[in-house]
């Protein structure tokens, strides 16, 4: 999916047309904005929590970045070291009325290792753990309530590490670092696959639910 700004996406609905007026095209780019939330989740490295998200009806656009440290716009070099406290997150923009944070949560957590509490997969160190931030009570109780039930599922032996906490400042990634997958597909690929992710997600949730 295409990363849009408002002014982009007003222009894509009313360049649709199709037989729809103008007044038309407008009063659903207000009824999406008026819908638009925000949800953030650190799922290990970035470039694989975004193509999940961006096929997903509903979503309006995704960026990946890092949050939940002290550093003022960091680096990814600063990040890699381990000391800026940030992790690294995808962030979605999505509208509520078409699809909702349950379903943004479930697309998280059949995207992780929610037992690992040293990262994920190959890559170990603190930027690469697990966490939901959340942006609303409303966002907190229902990743609360989430985290629970796969508890309870005995899915996993081990006890689920996943951090959830209040949203923090969001600095977006480096641009090379935006839909990676689509720019480096084979690189990406490769490395999916050779950091253990694509394995584990087809041996624990039976396939590959991001098709990427």
């Amino acid at each position: 999916m295409e990363k849009m700004t408002t002014v982009a996406l007003v222009s894509a609905l009313l360049a649709w047309g199709c037989g729809h007026s103008a007044a038309d095209e407008t009063e659903n780019v207000e009824m999406r904005q008026e819908n638009a939330q925000i949800a953030t989740f650190a799922g290990g490295c970035f470039w694989c929590m975004e193509p999940p998200y961006d096929d997903l009806p509903g979503v309006i656009s995704t960026l990946v970045g890092y949050s939940g440290g002290k550093t003022k716009n960091p680096t990814y070099q600063e990040v890699s070291t381990g000391k800026t406290g940030h992790l690294e997150v995808v962030q979605i923009t999505y509208d509520s009325s078409l699809i909702s944070y349950e379903e943004l949560l479930k697309t998280f957590w059949s995207n992780i290792d929610p037992t690992n509490a040293q990262g994920q997969f190959a890559d170990t160190g603190s930027q690469y753990r697990t966490a939901i931030f959340y942006h609303s009570e409303e966002q907190k109780a229902k990743a609360e309530a989430s985290k629970a039930d796969l508890e309870a599922s005995k899915k996993f032996d081990a006890a689920i590490a996943t951090e959830i906490r209040p949203a923090e400042t969001f600095y977006p990634a480096e641009d090379y670092h935006q839909e990676y997958y689509k720019k480096h597909p084979l690189r990406y690929n490769s490395y999916k696959v050779g950091s253990g992710r694509a394995g584990f997600i087809k041996k624990v949730w039976g396939e590959e639910k991001d098709k990427k």
